[in-house]
């Protein structure tokens, strides 16, 4: 029987955290995703569905550049 190494196990990996320079760009990047979208979504159920809809696309954008970010490292 053979037996293989999980595939998630990084060569080289010392218990040590993986230094990520961008993690916190990237937590900012993501509250103010998270607090924009919520923020869309109350408008477009009490107020107005297109401007509600606008802000939700707005708050898209720093989701894409977060993602771009965790891409980059």
């Amino acid at each position: 029987m053979i037996v293989h190494e999980s595939i998630d196990r990084n060569p080289g990996d010392d218990n040590q955290p993986k230094r990520d320079n961008y993690l916190k760009i990237r937590n900012v990047l993501n509250i103010l995703f998270m607090l924009i979208a919520i923020v869309g979504v109350v408008i477009y159920v009490f107020f107005n569905h297109d401007h509600g809809i606008i802000v939700v696309i707005v708050s898209m954008a720093f989701k894409f550049v977060e993602c771009s970010l965790r891409l980059i490292r």
